[in-house]
């Protein structure tokens, strides 16, 4: 319990939940967060607002990719662990801004990795994506198939850091864990999410827009779900874990986009008034992963069906869009 724990990218949405579980379970938490706006900055400032109610958390603004002000930070602080949660999120982005997308993904993680080197951190955790496994048509998704396919940039970077981190394992004596996260969701979550935006558009009575005709499928992960199992690698003994490992965060089901919408309708008793599109550059068809490999380590159980976890979310909405 006395493990200090530094988590980067504090005011996203994984970010956010996982200070908040670590707090309430009595851990010394710093976030930090540079407040990008690929989204509503009013979001992630009420994030942090509610994480600044407790004692035991602080909270420092700027950019990782300033070297400078990351070493003095270092130079005052002290981690056992590290969560870097920090990055450039988004598929579509990344096809038309590439450079931000290498800024933030890479040369910000090369400068965590150095971090660990000079720092000798015990457990650096970090942040990958199912979007590795590229538009594959073998499932589920496990961790020791096959990640050379990306269909995008934004999942190319994710690779990169994989394999970046893996080097980095052979040189230092930090143990590193890659997650490689299923589209997760759940309260105070990404405006630019599908949930997010179908439940504001079917609120608003707009047109939602419906990619490849609805046909997509996906691994719909509940947040509580996730942060369980990030405290589960916050527990976990050092000396148990490999140099360097790589884990699905998944619910492990792939649910259809048009049950999901059908979820939503439902929670806010509202029909949606759908356009079926085409499908766009970088989706891939599905995603479902294998998570029995995390779910072994940490002997735990997913707790959230979809069900669930739509109607939790749909609560928290109405709240956050005044119905």
């Amino acid at each position: 319990m006395n493990k200090k724990i530094l988590i980067t990218g504090s005011a996203g949405f994984i970010g956010f939940h996982t200070c908040d579980l670590l707090l309430r379970k009595g851990y010394i938490v710093f976030g930090i967060d540079n407040y990008s706006k690929y989204y509503d900055l009013a979001l992630k400032k009420k994030r942090t607002k509610l994480l600044k109610k407790q004692k035991k958390f602080k909270f420092c603004k700027f950019d990782l990719f300033n070297k400078k002000k990351l070493n003095l930070f270092f130079k005052k602080n002290k981690f056992d662990i590290i969560i870097h949660l920090a990055g450039q999120p988004g598929v579509r982005l990344s096809f038309l801004d590439r450079t931000t997308y290498f800024r933030n993904n890479l040369e910000v993680f090369f400068n965590m990795m150095e971090i660990c080197l000079k720092k000798k951190i015990k457990h650096f955790i970090y942040a990958s994506s199912s979007s590795v496994y590229g538009d594959t048509k073998k499932f589920p998704n496990k961790e020791k198939d096959n990640t050379d396919n990306q269909v995008s940039f934004y999942a190319a970077t994710k690779k990169c850091n994989e394999i970046i981190a893996s080097s980095y394992s052979k040189m230092c004596e930090t143990k590193f864990t890659a997650l490689r996260f299923f589209t997760v969701y759940g309260p105070l979550g990404r405006p630019d999410m599908a949930l997010f935006k179908f439940a504001k558009n079917i609120h608003l009575k707009k047109k939602i827009n419906l990619f490849n005709k609805g046909n997509h499928s996906r691994d719909f992960t509940y947040i509580e779900d996730v942060t369980n199992l990030l405290h589960g690698l916050v527990k976990k003994n050092y000396n148990s874990l490999n140099n360097h490992d790589i884990f699905n965060l998944c619910h492990g089901k792939s649910v259809n986009l048009k049950t999901y919408i059908s979820l939503i309708e439902k929670n806010l008793g509202v029909k949606a008034n759908k356009n079926y599109i085409s499908k766009q550059k970088g989706d891939v068809l599905k995603t479902y992963g294998n998570n029995k490999k995390i779910l072994r380590l940490l002997n735990y159980k997913i707790r959230y069906r979809v069900e669930e976890g739509v109607r939790i979310f749909i609560e928290w909405f109405k709240k956050y869009a005044d119905v």
